[in-house]
């Protein structure tokens, strides 16, 4: 797929040894996971079973599809050459988060609003309809992500944490910014990024937990879809990138004759045990922001409480679960000790071996910029970028805490900087 195979970040035996199946995906060598759970067959009626009985089913199946992706890893089987049964699944998956959504617990606030009827608000103050601001070749993203041709990258709007400093300010904090989209115009997004040639499906917001119903139906429509025109220029309204012509390679983005893609949750992780069920059987690649230490910097700066047990408890499954993932943390001004430090060290502590991002490109936005007409003045202590020492002091102390963290942290960032020793 357009060279992400040919990368020289591949030859770093950690990214490499981290990402394999993310990377067979990618290339088409392997199906993703959601193709994969659409050959197990469920064997109860979607629509007429007790929402208990949907999660007895999944927990049920979720070891025969963990057996099956386990030998088409291993390379002694593969898809069945048999159409898929129906009930399958992803099926299942789809119906059980379109049953969350009548008592919302898809993130940890567990507002338990009925979101259908959209008559109560909880924290993401959405109704039953997603948004999307944008969707692009996103050039922007780590090397591993975003290759030659870009990350396939879907933004959707709100989210369920308050950050004062956030930089997508303008869609996490404006539930009617972009445009509403049906789950066929979603997977129609996914559909024309892969086939314009990127390397994966990057759902991301704002924060993307709080429109789980959208992102799994979209999901459960990518194998058959076959856009017609009306879908297409459904999908265009929002596609920032619309003056750049990609070529068309439907040959890149099928696995035996059928639409293939990794799928990336790129999100804050605070999210409910319920939806990382889901998300475990149709998500080939993970990229968590664990953003604040175990104090009440996420309480000050976010309104989030119980964040640290939250994100952490959902890193500490997914790894449990010997799922791909890479950890994004960024660096505030005035919160190297607080935050970074302890961040880093819970990372070597739990999970030495995952590859981390130690991002230096925090710039003072939304409630934290001094010059915007939203700036509050309790937030001061992080209204300035980080200095050249903070940025340094990040650097070793991952780098004293040997984790893997240079390739990732130094091949984009802002400041150019680089421990020499």
């Amino acid at each position: 797929m357009g060279g992400l195979d040919g990368l020289w970040v591949w030859a770093e035996d950690d990214l490499r040894r981290k990402l394999m199946w993310y990377r067979q995906v990618s290339a088409n060598r392997m199906p993703a996971k959601f193709r994969i759970a659409g050959h197990i067959p469920v064997e109860v009626s979607l629509g007429e079973a007790s929402e208990e009985a949907l999660w007895e089913e999944l927990e049920a199946k979720t070891p025969v599809f963990l057996d099956l992706w386990d030998r088409i890893r291993r390379g002694i089987d593969d898809l069945p050459a048999s159409p898929r049964p129906r009930p399958n699944l992803v099926d299942l998956c789809r119906e059980l988060s379109i049953r969350m959504l009548a008592h919302c617990n898809f993130c940890r606030w567990n507002c338990r609003v009925d979101r259908q009827k959209g008559t109560k608000f909880g924290t993401c103050k959405l109704a039953e309809d997603s948004r999307v601001s944008s969707y692009f070749h996103h050039p922007g993203e780590e090397l591993i992500y975003r290759g030659r041709l870009g990350s396939g990258t879907i933004f959707f709007t709100s989210c369920n944490m308050r950050c004062a400093f956030c930089q997508n300010g303008d869609i996490s904090t404006d539930k009617d910014n972009g445009e509403v989209v049906s789950a066929r115009t979603l997977a129609t997004m996914a559909w024309v990024l892969r086939m314009e040639g990127c390397h994966n499906v990057n759902w991301v917001g704002g924060e993307v937990t709080i429109h789980l119903h959208s992102i799994v139906e979209a999901i459960s429509l990518l194998e058959d879809l076959r856009p017609n025109n009306e879908d297409l220029r459904e999908a265009l309204g929002v596609k920032s990138d619309y003056y750049t012509s990609y070529r068309r390679n439907p040959e890149g983005a099928t696995y035996q004759g059928a639409f293939n893609a990794p799928m990336l949750w790129n999100s804050n992780f605070f999210m409910s045990s319920e939806a990382m069920k889901i998300l475990r059987l149709l998500m080939d690649v993970w990229l968590p922001d664990l953003k604040f230490g175990p104090g009440r910097c996420a309480i000050n700066l976010s309104r989030t409480p119980w964040y640290w047990e939250t994100v952490t408890g959902n890193m500490q499954l997914i790894h449990g679960w010997g799922e791909e993932f890479t950890i994004r943390h960024l660096v505030m001004p005035n919160h190297v000790e607080c935050c970074t430090r302890p961040v880093l060290e819970w990372i070597a502590q739990t999970m030495p071996d995952v590859p981390v991002n130690v991002m230096d490109q925090y710039h003072p936005d939304n409630f934290c910029n001094p010059s915007g007409v939203k700036y509050d003045k309790k937030y001061e202590e992080i209204s300035r970028g980080p200095t050249s020492k903070e940025i340094e002091q990040a650097f070793r102390y991952a780098k004293d805490l040997e984790l893997h963290f240079e390739s990732l942290s130094y091949e984009k960032n802002a400041t150019g900087l680089r421990l020499l020793a």
